[in-house]
């Protein structure tokens, strides 16, 4: 039997939620009759990586080096057999500006958008805005909305900057225009060919009016509505815009893509993730079941596509 090896963990600011995620596909595996392991790890070298005792490795690991690189680079470098993407792709899309120029080479509607270096803030009630207020500044390579801002004037502007300031190494952060509206996912997994399809479309609402890191782990008060009713126009369109996006990056086996549609019904990218969270809240089992997927059998799919990855990689 095909010995599965699920990785938790990881050295970022997401490690609870990565361990909780890799809980989930841990039973998942188990659920589902698989040889599975849960393996919580910190940042393994490539000895260790080629010393596990496993057929496919299943990294549900979150932020910047378990999903963001790093990770896939060593796991390939040890020659094993892994679900998610190759490091090239993960590096993109952990990397929001990078995200964003992939959608504007594609067409894909994305705000502008500017580097935040916290090290050239010297005087934060000096600093200027380089974008009008309301914004948002987020991390660039960091995900569940950690070091999230919403400045909604020129004061919450200077707070944001002091609060960022203040931190022991704080991120290279990015500066948005705040998007009004509502935040809408798309999950996309393996078709069971190597091609990518989308899931059905989930509608994120929370009480508190952002969807932080409290709404999404948190609090139970976060309205997810499953195939929500949108215009024939906005479906196709998010549908499409996720899978150029996917397919362009060289995402593979599973992904998830955030967009934004305002008060005018026009659709904006947020960003993708290539390692979408697998707890009792997470978006893409929650799309996977409205396809007919359950959480056993999603990850049972999952396991199956990467094995199919690996039996037609070219030989070298």
């Amino acid at each position: 039997m095909t010995k599965v090896l699920i990785l938790g963990g990881g050295p970022d600011a997401e490690r609870q939620v990565s361990i909780d995620s890799a809980t989930g596909v841990h039973q998942g595996c188990l659920d589902a009759g698989l040889d599975a392991t849960l393996l919580i790890v910190d940042q393994p070298n490539i000895q260790e990586i080629q010393s596990w005792d496993a057929d496919i490795i299943f990294p549900v690991l979150h932020g910047k080096f378990g999903e963001g690189g790093q990770l896939q680079q060593r796991l390939t470098q040890a020659n094993r057999t892994y679900v998610g993407c190759q490091a090239q792709a993960a590096r993109i899309a952990m990397d929001k500006m990078a995200t964003k120029l992939w959608a504007a080479k594609l067409g894909i509607p994305t705000t502008h958008a500017a580097i935040l270096d916290p090290d050239s803030v010297s005087d934060p009630d000096r600093a200027v805005c380089p974008i009008r207020p309301p914004l948002v500044i987020k991390p660039v390579a960091d995900g569940s909305s950690c070091g999230l801002y919403i400045c909604k004037d020129h004061a919450e502007w200077t707070n944001a900057l002091t609060d960022i300031s203040k931190s022991p190494n704080p991120p290279i952060s990015m500066i948005e225009p705040m998007i009004t509206g509502s935040e809408y996912t798309v999950g996309v997994i393996d078709d069971g060919s190597g091609a990518l399809k989308a899931l059905p479309f989930i509608n994120i609402t929370p009480a508190s009016g952002t969807y932080d890191y409290q709404a999404k782990y948190e609090r139970s008060d976060t309205v997810y509505t499953v195939n929500p009713d949108l215009t024939d126009d906005l479906v196709s369109n998010l549908k499409d815009w996720s899978l150029s996006l996917c397919n362009a990056i060289g995402v593979r086996h599973l992904a998830r893509v955030d967009f934004m549609i305002d008060d005018n019904a026009s659709a904006w990218l947020l960003e993708a993730n290539t390692m979408p969270g697998f707890t009792a809240t997470s978006l893409l089992p929650k799309a996977a079941s409205a396809d007919g997927l359950s959480m056993p059998q999603l990850c049972k799919h999952l396991v199956e596509a990467a094995t199919r990855t690996h039996q037609t990689a070219p030989t070298r």
